[in-house]
C-alpha cells in the first residue's frame, strides 16, 4: 500500500509557506524550531522532492513545494469537512478560525462581535488578522475575510452582513480655510487625503448622487483626487483629517460619531458610494460548520448591535 504524507506535516508545511520562517512557525504552533525542521525534512523525504528554498533570512516554496501547498490546502480542508460530518462540531463548533479584516473594521466592529462569538462558542480558537490590503484567502490560510465593498473574485462566496456607504468629510478648520466644495469637480482643487483602499483604485473616488432617486446609479461622478498626503494606513488618514489637513472618504458607520460631535463635517452630503460589509470565504470552506456558524452569528450581530449603535447614514 502506498504511503501518504501525514496531515500534521502538511499543516506544518502550509504554515511555513505562509510565514516564510521555521522560527515563526514554531512560535505559532507552540513547538520547537528543530521539531518543525524535522517534520519538513520527513515530508520532503516522503514526497521525494525538495519543497523549500532555505536561506539565512527566509524560506520559500520550490516549484514542487508550490504544487504540494495547493494539495495540502485541499486535503486539510477536506479533512476538516470529514471531521465536521461525523462529530458533534455541527452543534458545538471548535478548532482554529482565522478571520481577516481591515484595521478600523476589525478594531471598531469585529473585535466586540468576536468577543461575543468566543463567549458563545468557547471551543473556537479565533484569530483576527487586520491588514489594509487585499487578502489571498487560500495562500494566507484565511477562513473568513470581512471586507467592505463588492466581491469581484468569482471563486469566492460573499455573505452580506450590513448595508453601508462611504461619505466625504473634513474638519471645520479645513473647510473654513479652503471653502466647502459644491460639486464633485470642486474636489480637484482641494487637498484630498488618499487612502489605498482594498476595493478601489488608488486616488479614484466614485460618488453617487443620492438625490437623483432611481437615477442615482446613472448619476455617478468619478474623480481622480490628489493632495500632498496619502497613506496605506487609515488611522493616519483619520489623524490628518481631524488635524485639518484635507478631505477624506470614510465609511458612514466609522465617522458617524465624529460627525455628531462636530469633529468632522459632511462634504457634498448629497453624494455617497455603496460600501456594504461582507463575510467572504472560499467555496470549499463555505460548507465548514465553524465558518457557517460564524457567518450566521455575524449576520445576527450586525442586524441588531450594529444598526442600534452605529448609524449607517450620518
Amino acid at each position: 500500500m502506498q504511503n501518504f504524507p501525514d496531515l500534521r506535516d502538511l499543516q506544518i508545511f502550509s504554515v511555513v509557506c505562509r510565514l516564510r520562517s521555521f522560527a515563526k512557525t514554531a512560535t505559532e504552533l507552540g513547538a520547537s524550531t528543530s521539531y518543525i525542521s524535522k517534520r519538513i525534512h520527513m515530508l520532503e523525504r516522503e514526497m521525494g522532492a525538495t519543497l523549500l528554498h532555505r536561506t539565512s533570512r527566509r524560506v520559500t516554496p520550490t516549484e514542487d513545494g508550490e504544487a504540494i501547498l495547493k494539495w495540502s490546502v485541499y486535503m486539510l480542508d477536506a479533512a476538516t469537512e470529514m471531521h465536521d460530518a461525523v462529530s458533534d462540531i455541527k452543534t458545538e463548533p471548535r478548532g482554529d478560525l482565522r478571520i481577516s479584516s481591515s484595521f478600523r473594521l476589525g478594531r471598531n466592529l469585529l473585535a466586540p462581535a468576536l468577543s461575543q462569538l468566543s463567549s458563545r462558542y468557547p471551543r473556537l480558537d479565533i484569530s483576527l488578522i487586520v491588514m489594509d490590503r487585499p487578502v489571498d484567502l487560500i495562500a494566507e490560510s484565511i477562513d473568513l475575510d470581512i471586507r467592505i465593498g463588492k466581491v469581484s473574485e468569482p471563486h469566492l462566496i460573499a455573505h452580506k452582513l450590513a448595508a453601508s456607504t462611504r461619505v466625504l468629510c473634513a474638519s471645520a478648520d479645513y473647510l473654513a480655510r479652503r471653502g466647502m466644495p459644491q460639486t464633485p469637480d470642486d474636489l480637484l482643487t482641494h487637498s484630498c487625503l488618499v487612502f489605498r483602499e482594498r476595493d478601489q483604485p488608488f486616488g479614484t473616488w466614485r460618488l453617487r448622487n443620492r438625490t437623483a432617486g432611481k437615477d442615482a446609479e446613472a448619476d455617478v461622478a468619478t474623480i481622480k483626487v490628489g493632495g500632498s498626503l496619502s497613506s496605506n494606513n487609515n488611522d493616519i488618514i483619520w489623524t490628518w483629517a481631524l488635524g485639518g489637513h484635507g478631505i477624506m472618504r470614510a465609511s458612514a458607520w466609522d465617522c458617524a460619531q465624529s460627525l455628531q460631535q462636530g469633529q468632522l463635517i459632511r462634504v457634498l452630503p448629497e453624494y455617497d458610494w455603496p460600501a456594504d460589509i461582507y463575510a467572504v470565504t472560499t467555496a470549499r470552506l463555505s460548507a465548514s460548520a465553524k465558518v457557517r456558524v460564524c457567518v450566521e452569528f455575524l449576520q445576527n450581530w450586525f442586524a441588531s448591535e450594529f444598526e442600534a449603535t452605529a448609524p449607517l447614514s450620518p
